[in-house]
């Protein structure tokens, strides 16, 4: 047995070389991998110093899409996650955070990590995160109304350009109108039929409108899409939209068809038939 120990003090040797750790792996944005050519697998050097080939050594093990959040469209910078020993190494923070997350089951769990937070921490000040998607998408939703309100007036001049060609429709018909007037058809059948018709022209230009809609819809989503490079939708047609425009157009569609009509159901069939109107003036009848 001391035979054996002395070999092994002699033919021991020490190892200088410094155990072999291999890379980390980080995760880049993959608007960052598109513009700077960058594949899963390379290496990256972090560096505080740009241009400098002194720092941690990376590997790219995976490429992240950016969410459709509509605070960060207009965004340009690039994201990178990082392990947190090396970010706070990188960006020289320490300890220090400007801000975190924390997962909880919500309910009365959320109302007691946001208590604690604030009472325990002095300079920090927790929120739902539903609070603050709220407050940064504010100035869209009032985007978003005064898309809304567009879209109504639009509706509105499209029923005033609706009544003026029932008016002009209903004109044309006159000799029609007198000779059903003449037939002993009532003044109240012609109107609801000149409704009828002017509420078909209404749903069949809602229809096409919306047709439009959605096909401008998906231009522009794969316009600015392709832009800021983000799966966030500009423009949506939403079943919402389609029903109060279709609603406000049969609405809308309906007055002006009654409108044309009270045109023709006040003159006398003779008048339609004639085109000029009757002098009605009561002159006194002479005493005999």
């Amino acid at each position: 047995m001391f035979a054996a120990l002395l070999a092994a003090a002699v033919f021991q040797s020490i190892d200088t070389i410094p155990p072999h750790r291999p890379p980390r792996t980080t995760a880049i944005d993959e608007r960052l991998a598109a513009d700077a050519g960058i594949k899963i697998g390379d290496r990256l050097v972090l560096s505080a110093t740009p241009g400098s080939t002194t720092g941690d050594t990376v590997v790219v093990s995976a490429l992240v899409r950016r969410r459709a959040d509509p605070s960060e469209v207009a965004r340009a910078e690039y994201r990178v996650r990082l392990h947190l020993d090396e970010l706070q190494s990188l960006v020289g923070y320490g300890d220090r955070v400007d801000r975190f997350a924390i997962a909880t089951k919500g309910g009365a769990a959320t109302d007691s990590a946001i208590r604690q937070i604030n009472t325990a921490a002095f300079g920090f000040q927790a929120y739902r995160s539903r609070d603050i998607a709220v407050e940064t998408s504010r100035t869209f939703l009032v985007v978003s109304r005064f898309h809304r309100a567009i879209g109504v007036i639009t509706i509105v001049a499209s029923a005033i350009f609706l009544l003026c060609i029932m008016l002009l429709k209903v004109d044309e018909r006159r000799r029609d109108v007198a000779a059903l007037r003449l037939m002993g058809i009532s003044a109240r059948s012609i109107v609801w039929s000149v409704m009828i018709e002017s509420a078909f022209v209404a749903v069949a230009g809602s229809l096409v409108g919306v047709g439009i809609g959605w096909v401008a819809s998906e231009i522009i989503n794969w316009h600015y899409r392709g832009v800021y490079r983000t799966p966030l939708a500009f423009a949506i047609v939403t079943p919402e939209i389609v029903t109060l425009a279709v609603s406000l157009s049969i609405v809308l569609g309906l007055v002006a068809g009654f409108a044309a009509s009270q045109r023709l159901v006040r003159l006398s069939p003779l008048e339609l038939l004639t085109g000029r109107r009757e002098a009605r003036t009561n002159q006194p009848v002479p005493a005999r």
